[in-house]
């Protein structure tokens, strides 16, 4: 059976599992941006909104990235033992979907980004 001493009660909250927290909340945060930022159409005004949302879904889920595998890195125990080692593998999926959502719409905004007066004269000048 399992030792009462070893199991946190689900009501504590160790500071692993508030670092856990922050990092799954930072983390979610970034995939809501990097969703939001794939979302948007490719228009000439929009273009420097998807790359700000871009790179706040690439910082966020890095962010949330760091703090959860900090928590795992330093947690003692096991899953269950209250110290965040189960919210720390959480943030770090959540995180790396953040970043990846993140990279593919930066990667689609500097794809759709209009083309500078100077670029159109190079391309016409041959």
């Amino acid at each position: 059976m399992y030792d009462r001493l070893l199991l946190a009660d689900v009501a504590t909250v160790s500071p692993g599992r508030l670092g856990a927290i922050l990092a799954a909340l930072v983390g979610l945060t970034g995939a809501i941006l990097g969703g939001l930022a794939l979302r948007r159409p490719a228009g000439r005004s929009d273009g420097a909104r998807r790359r700000l949302g871009a790179l706040g879904a690439l910082a966020a889920g890095l962010l949330g990235m760091a703090i959860g595998g900090l928590v795992v890195a330093t947690s003692d125990g096991g899953i269950g033992t209250g110290n965040g080692r189960g919210g720390g593998y959480v943030a770090l999926v959540v995180g790396l979907i953040a970043t990846a959502l993140g990279a593919l719409a930066l990667v689609r905004a500097r794809r759709a980004r209009p083309a500078s007066a100077a670029e159109v004269r190079l391309d016409h000048g041959r």
